[in-house]
C-alpha cells in the first residue's frame, strides 16, 4: 500500500476566493474606509495568539457581513501580504507567509481587516495583533483520525501532518487489515526514528508494531498507554481491561472504566516483559506511565480497586474512582526500581489525576484532572493543569474551556504543547496549539490551521492522541500492513491476568509468566 496524501479541505480554485491587491481593479480596493472601533470576528479564532515562526498559513474567514473583504498582514520587516476576497476567506500564500514570519521572529504581526458594506462603503476594523514566538514548534504531528462511532470496527487512520505546510499523509489505514484498530503510537521523546503502534483486528492477532531503522517487527503483545525510556532500551506500557458504557441523560453519553490494569515494561534488547510490585498491585489500578527526560523517574496514575466483580459493567462504584499521581525511581544500569511515592493525591484535589507528561527540559509536568475515572476525553469536567517540578506547586492552566481537554504532547524545546479539545461544541476533539513561556504560563490556544478556514465546520472525524515529532515518520504504510499480516513476530513472555500484590517480590523485577 502506498501512503497517500490527505486533502486538508475540499479544493476550490483560490482565484474564486481571493486575489492580491496588486493588479486589482481600483474600484475593488478599499477606498477611504471608515474606522470601526472594534476588532473583526474571524474564524477560526486567530486573534491575540502567540504563533510559531514555522507554522503553516493561518487561513481564516472574516465573519462580518459584507459584499467584499480585504486583509493586510504586516510586521516591522519583510513584504506585507494584501488580499482581496469576495467570500470573506483569506487564503495566505505559503512562501510570502513564511518569509514574513521568518523576518519578524519575536515581534508582533498585525492583520488589518476591511469590509465593504452593501451600500459600497468600506469599513476598517482595529488590527488583530499576534506575536511570533522566538522558538519553533516541532515540524510534524502524528495523530489518529477516526469516526466518533462507538462500534468496533470503525474507520480510522494513523496520519502525520507537516505543521509547516498543509501536507498530510496516511501512515496506516485500518481498512487494509480487516477494519481493525490502531492506537497508542509512541516515540522516544520527539524522535520519529523508533515508533511503536498497537493494533487489534478481527482478522489478525492483537500485537504491537515496532518500526526502526527501516525495519518493522511485530511484537506478540498489545501495548496500552506507552512511554519510552529516553535511552530507547525499555518501554513501559499499561495493560488495561477497558470497558465502554453509555449514559442516557447527559451531554456526553460515552463513558469508560478500567476494570483492572497494570503497568509493565518491555526490554527491547532481551525481548522480555517485566514488572515491579509497585506497578502491579492487586489492590490498585495503575495506568498512564510517563518517563522523566533523564530516565530516573517514572510518573504514573494509580487508584484503589473498588470492586471484585470483573464482569458487571459498569461496576457499582465506578464514579468514585479517582487516580493519584505517583512516581517511582528507576536505575537503568541495574534494572532496579525504588519505592513509589505519591506526588499529588486525589484525596487532596478532590479530582482524578490523569495523563501526566513531563516537559523535555524536566521543569514542568502537564496533566489532566476530571471529576472521576480514567478517560478524560469522555469527561466534560477534564481540564489541564501544570506542575512546577522544582517546587511541586501546580495550577489550572489558562487555556481550559467548558468542554473536555485531554491528550497532550510537548514540543522538543518545551515551549509548545498540543492538546485535544472538544471546545468546538463538545462532540469532536480537535488539536489545539498553545505557547508555554519559561515560567510555565500557557497562552491562548489556536486550532491546527487548515488550507480552508471552513474545514472543521464539515469535518465529521475527530483527532485523537496528537504527538509532536521533530521530523517526518518515514515508515512505509505497505510495510506496516505486511508486518500485521505476515507470519513472523517477536515472541515474548506474558503477564498473567492476576497481577501480583505489592508484597510479592521478583528476582530483579521479573514478573510471573504464563
Amino acid at each position: 500500500m502506498r501512503s497517500r496524501r490527505l486533502p486538508a479541505a475540499p479544493l476550490v480554485l483560490c482565484a474564486m476566493a481571493a486575489v492580491f491587491f496588486v493588479g486589482s481593479c481600483e474600484d475593488e480596493r478599499p477606498q477611504s474606509p471608515a474606522v470601526v472601533g472594534k476588532t473583526p470576528r474571524v474564524t477560526p479564532d486567530y486573534a491575540g495568539i502567540v504563533l510559531p515562526p514555522n507554522i503553516a498559513p493561518l487561513n481564516f474567514r472574516i465573519a462580518e457581513p459584507g459584499r467584499r473583504y480585504a486583509a493586510r498582514i504586516h510586521s516591522d520587516a519583510g513584504e506585507e501580504i494584501e488580499i482581496l476576497s469576495r467570500t470573506g476567506e483569506i487564503l495566505l500564500p505559503q512562501a510570502k507567509w513564511m518569509a514574513l514570519l521568518s523576518a519578524n521572529v519575536g515581534k508582533e504581526i498585525a492583520v488589518d481587516v476591511y469590509v465593504q458594506t452593501e451600500d459600497g462603503r468600506w469599513n476598517q476594523y482595529e488590527p488583530i495583533r499576534n506575536r511570533i514566538a522566538p522558538e519553533p514548534i516541532d515540524s510534524h504531528l502524528v495523530y489518529r483520525f477516526m469516526m466518533p462511532s462507538s462500534y468496533f470496527p470503525k474507520p480510522m487512520q494513523i496520519c502525520q501532518r507537516n505543521l509547516e505546510t498543509f501536507d498530510e499523509e496516511v501512515l496506516l489505514d485500518t481498512r487494509n487489515f480487516g477494519n481493525g484498530c490502531a492506537n497508542c503510537h509512541s516515540f522516544v521523546g520527539t524522535n520519529p526514528d523508533k515508533m511503536l503502534l498497537g493494533i487489534r483486528s478481527t482478522s489478525f492477532p492483537s500485537a504491537t508494531l515496532y518500526a526502526r531503522e527501516g525495519r518493522i517487527e511485530r511484537i506478540g503483545a498489545k501495548f496500552g498507554y506507552t512511554s519510552w525510556h529516553p535511552s530507547g532500551r525499555i518501554v513501559t506500557y499499561s495493560i488495561n481491561d477497558v470497558r465502554q458504557f453509555f449514559h442516557t441523560a447527559q451531554q456526553e453519553i460515552h463513558d469508560v472504566v478500567d476494570l483492572d490494569s497494570i503497568i509493565v515494561y518491555y526490554d527491547v534488547e532481551r525481548k522480555e516483559i517485566r514488572t515491579a510490585p509497585a506497578l502491579s498491585d492487586k489492590t490498585r489500578l495503575e495506568t498512564y506511565p510517563a518517563w522523566t527526560p533523564d530516565g530516573k523517574y517514572l510518573y504514573f496514575c494509580s487508584a484503589p480497586l473498588l470492586w471484585t466483580d470483573m464482569q458487571t459493567v459498569p461496576p457499582r462504584r465506578y464514579a468514585e474512582v479517582q487516580y493519584d499521581l505517583m512516581r517511582i525511581p528507576y536505575d537503568l544500569a541495574t534494572d532496579a526500581w525504588g519505592a513509589a511515592e505519591t506526588v499529588l493525591s486525589a484525596k487532596d484535589t478532590g479530582r482524578s489525576i490523569l495523563l501526566p507528561r513531563v516537559s523535555p527540559d524536566g521543569r514542568f509536568l502537564l496533566f489532566c484532572m476530571s471529576r472521576y475515572g480514567c478517560f478524560p476525553v469522555y469527561q466534560p469536567t477534564s481540564d489541564l493543569y501544570m506542575m512546577d517540578l522544582t517546587t511541586g506547586a501546580y495550577r489550572e492552566v489558562a487555556i481550559n474551556s467548558e468542554h473536555s481537554e485531554s491528550w497532550h504532547s510537548w514540543s522538543s524545546n518545551s515551549r509548545w504543547i498540543i492538546f485535544s479539545s472538544k471546545r468546538q461544541g463538545g462532540l469532536y476533539t480537535r488539536p489545539y496549539i498553545s505557547y508555554v513561556d519559561a515560567e510555565g504560563r500557557t497562552h491562548k490556544p489556536f486550532v491546527l490551521p487548515q488550507r480552508r478556514p471552513s474545514f472543521y465546520d464539515s469535518c465529521y472525524r475527530l483527532y485523537s492522541v496528537p504527538e509532536l515529532v521533530d521530523a517526518a515518520v518515514t515508515v512505509n504504510g505497505r510495510s506496516l500492513v505486511d508486518a500485521i499480516s505476515g507470519p513472523a513476530q517477536i515472541s515474548v513472555n506474558s503477564i498473567t491476568g492476576a497481577t501480583p500484590s505489592s508484597t510479592e517480590a521478583y528476582p530483579k523485577g521479573r514478573p510471573r509468566v504464563q
